[in-house]
């Protein structure tokens, strides 16, 4: 399992120096767009899943009465 890790890594690794050769001075911007939009999408599901948990509870405390 380690060496397909450490390979899918370095493959990780070379596709975004290609990147970064191809894209130049642009890099950064198009770098910090893709992280805001996964940090976006990933605190959507997470406060999805705490709301679904929120009201799983107050169903469970309604029926307990």
């Amino acid at each position: 399992m380690g060496v397909l890790q450490f390979l899918f890594y370095f493959a990780v690794a070379i596709v975004m120096l290609f990147l970064t050769i191809v894209l130049g001075d642009k890099g950064a911007w198009y770098l910090a767009w893709v992280f805001g939009t996964v940090m976006i999408v990933l605190i959507s599901a997470a406060g999805g899943a705490l709301m679904d948990e929120q009201e799983e509870q107050r169903r469970r405390r309604g029926s307990d009465h």
